[in-house]
């Protein structure tokens, strides 16, 4: 943790493995990060007061970029799970290595005890960068499932048992890490739209309006 001009506060993990990938609760007592200490790419939820934490994820795969819902009871996060020999054999070999390649992501839910563990897209590709919306029951999350040369990404919403799939952006490049401000009004995400045919990404913000 650091305070506002950057001074180092303290040290929150210690393993000599990957921790990153991590957010804050919003009552700001805990924080979920995604760690290889374990052997496998896994969430960690940790009480900041105290240090203690809980594996969240115990499935093969990597399970990264997760954040709590608005009301701090739910989790949500991007997963990419091998499943044939094959590809197992390949994401075993890489995580040896401290690399991944996720190139096939869904997006998974669960309580924040880490129970109720569902996945609630299953449209191939990548689907990824998932935030709960302001009502805590519907998703915000990016892909490029519609595009087979796995390109351009846009935004879609989903509800939490995967019904009622919208798209929200039709950009022709990438738009993704949406997120919303804490009274719903304004809507965050990162775009490499209107920079000029370089390969800037840009941080845009709208009204939220249903």
């Amino acid at each position: 943790m650091a305070d506002l001009n950057g001074k180092i506060v303290k040290q929150l993990t210690k393993s000599p493995k990957y921790d990153a990938e991590a957010t804050i609760s919003p009552d700001g007592k805990k924080m979920i990060y995604t760690s290889t200490k374990d052997g496998d790419i896994e969430l960690y939820i940790m009480d900041l007061k105290t240090g203690k934490e809980k594996r969240i994820t115990n499935h093969l795969g990597y399970d990264g970029g997760a954040w709590f819902s608005p009301n701090g009871k739910k989790l949500i996060w991007r997963a990419s799970s091998p499943k044939t020999p094959e590809e197992i054999k390949e994401y075993k070999e890489l995580l040896d290595q401290d690399l991944v390649a996720p190139t096939n992501m869904e997006v998974w839910v669960s309580n924040v005890d880490g129970s109720n563990a569902h996945q609630v897209t299953s449209y191939g590709q990548a689907n990824w960068a998932p935030a709960y919306m302001p009502d805590n029951k519907r998703i915000i999350f990016a892909s490029n499932h519609e595009y087979k040369r796995g390109f351009p990404f846009n935004l879609y919403t989903i509800n939490e048992d995967g019904t009622n799939l919208t798209k929200i952006s039709r950009d022709n490049g990438f738009d993704a890490f949406p997120m919303f401000s804490y009274d719903g009004k304004k809507f965050l995400f990162c775009s490499n739209r209107n920079n000029g045919g370089t390969r800037d990404t840009n941080v845009f913000l709208a009204d939220w309006v249903e």
